[in-house]
């Protein structure tokens, strides 16, 4: 296995409060319940997942009441999380959901559906992949469109880290699918939609402009990382942590020492990749050289938001960003949770 270029980064990040040369921030919506995830429609309708098992709609800057869709989440899990919208939503209504499923006697699995919205019915439901047993924590679960037109979803190994590396397990990978569910003839394992192994708990998946994929991970205890994703590459947990040199296991970009930063989404605008973080409270910008040296991060709106889950490029292109305060971890403002608009 050919090893990537990786850079050790532990970073003293520096905020950029609200002077002349620091991001401007906007609020699109407010009230929402553990935002989770981010995805705009062609025609600017802006779709959020909550947590609870709601996908809700801002249209012409004002999130609508009543949800589009309302899935069944397990209670007391992680609930309702990645959202992706197909390429062709506007006409054939299809959306891309991953939740914490109810599996009976008190157990839960991470579920992978396609959702079609038509007007004036419910949501059909069709079920992609019934993943792994998950628990409160460490679900993933990001869903992403590729630039090659595949369905792309993160699973953490939920609680279980000997099953990141098992390739028949779900957990702990980065997974690879048709639209439809069925596995890719390219898939760099034959006949299994695991697209690279070895992660914790992936939360971010991002493309840059060359095509190339970047994944954010939690670590246990600091050791957060970037990845830069190579087909059937295997990135160590747990037999490693962070940048360990080990010829087996690819290295991170960018590792985060003994700080913690929870990296959850991910976006890359020109040229940089933005990085929400929960733990950090912060928006990280990732400078990425094309000559593969030593990245630089910025910390962007250091404490001033809390917990910031998940980041996508609008249409205008601006940065969406959802906080994630009414999580059990977060300590809620008056309006939490808060989508914001800001412009680096």
């Amino acid at each position: 296995m050919i090893r990537m270029l990786a850079v050790f980064v532990s970073v003293a990040m520096s905020a950029l409060p609200g002077t002349a040369d620091g991001p401007r921030v906007e609020v699109v919506a407010t009230g929402l319940e553990v935002p989770w995830s981010l995805a705009f429609a062609e025609d600017g309708r802006l779709f959020v997942t909550e947590q609870p098992g709601h996908i809700r709609v801002v249209r012409h800057g004002r999130l609508e009441r009543n949800p589009v869709a309302t899935i069944a989440v397990a209670p007391k899990s992680s609930g309702l999380m990645g959202l992706a919208l197909d390429p062709a939503f506007a006409t054939n209504g299809h959306l891309y959901v991953c939740y914490m499923a109810p599996r009976g006697e008190g157990l839960v699995s991470s579920r992978l559906v396609r959702l079609t919205l038509r007007r004036g019915a419910p949501a059909e439901e069709r079920l992609l992949l019934d993943g792994h047993r998950g628990v409160g924590t460490r679900n993933g679960c990001r869903v992403k469109i590729g630039p090659d037109g595949k369905l792309y979803a993160t699973m953490g190994d939920a609680g279980e880290p000997r099953l990141a590396r098992r390739l028949r397990s779900p957990a702990g990978k980065i997974l690879r699918l048709n639209r439809d569910g069925t596995v890719p003839a390219d898939n760099p394992f034959p006949g299994s939609a695991v697209y690279a192994l070895g992660f914790r708990n992936p939360q971010g998946l991002a493309w840059d402009a060359a095509g190339q994929l970047y994944a954010t991970e939690h670590g246990p205890i600091g050791r957060d990382e970037i990845n830069l994703i190579q087909p059937g590459g295997d990135y160590g947990w747990p037999n490693v942590l962070g940048r360990a040199g080990h010829p087996r296991f690819i290295d991170p970009v960018i590792e985060s020492g003994t700080d913690t930063w929870a990296p959850a989404g991910a976006a890359i605008l020109a040229g940089a990749m933005y990085v929400a973080t929960l733990r950090g409270q912060c928006l990280l910008r990732v400078s990425l050289p094309r000559d593969r040296t030593a990245p630089r991060l910025t910390s962007l709106l250091k404490n001033a938001h809390g917990r910031l889950r998940d980041v996508v490029v609008g249409p205008d292109g601006a940065l969406y960003v959802t906080t994630s305060n009414r999580d059990f971890r977060g300590t809620p403002t008056p309006g939490d949770d808060h989508i914001l608009r800001i412009v680096p």
